[in-house]
């Protein structure tokens, strides 16, 4: 067992979700399933699923960032965290139909934010807090002045 993993608290949807999280990244597998208690792992990360009730939900003050190298995978980690009832919010961030919330951000908003050019990482960032999910290209113009 990992020395920290994140235990995600679910209302009775734990399996269902690391099913779906499991299918959303394609790497990873649901490790155990039992009423109270999943184990799941995406990626190089392992998690723990707990059905513990209704008490508890999630809030933005927790969030995953999902590293995307271009707008193709912003697209589709956007498309498929939002589906079914996920919701969208701005600057890159959502909540899945499980109510966790997640960035998706592209490596080139990282880049363009760092740019030793602060003007053109200041337009990059004004472009950046009128959007939903982040759109590369248009980052690239507002960088750019365009």
């Amino acid at each position: 067992m990992p020395k920290i993993m994140p235990c995600l608290w679910f209302d009775g949807q734990a399996e269902a979700a690391a099913r779906f999280y499991v299918e959303v990244f394609g790497d990873g597998e649901v490790r155990s399933a039992d009423p109270m208690v999943v184990r799941f792992r995406l990626h190089d990360q392992e998690y723990m699923g707990l059905n513990g009730g209704p008490q508890y939900h999630f809030t933005e003050a927790v969030s995953f960032t999902v590293d995307c190298v271009d707008q193709a995978e912003v697209d589709h980690y956007w498309t498929r965290l939002t589906a079914d009832g996920g919701e969208e919010s701005m600057c890159g961030w959502l909540k899945d139909k499980y109510g966790l919330s997640w960035q998706i951000v592209p490596q080139a908003l990282m880049r363009l934010l760092g740019s030793p050019d602060r003007a053109a990482a200041g337009r990059a960032m004004q472009a950046m807090l009128q959007m939903r999910k982040i759109d590369v290209a248009a980052l690239e113009k507002a960088a750019a002045g365009e």
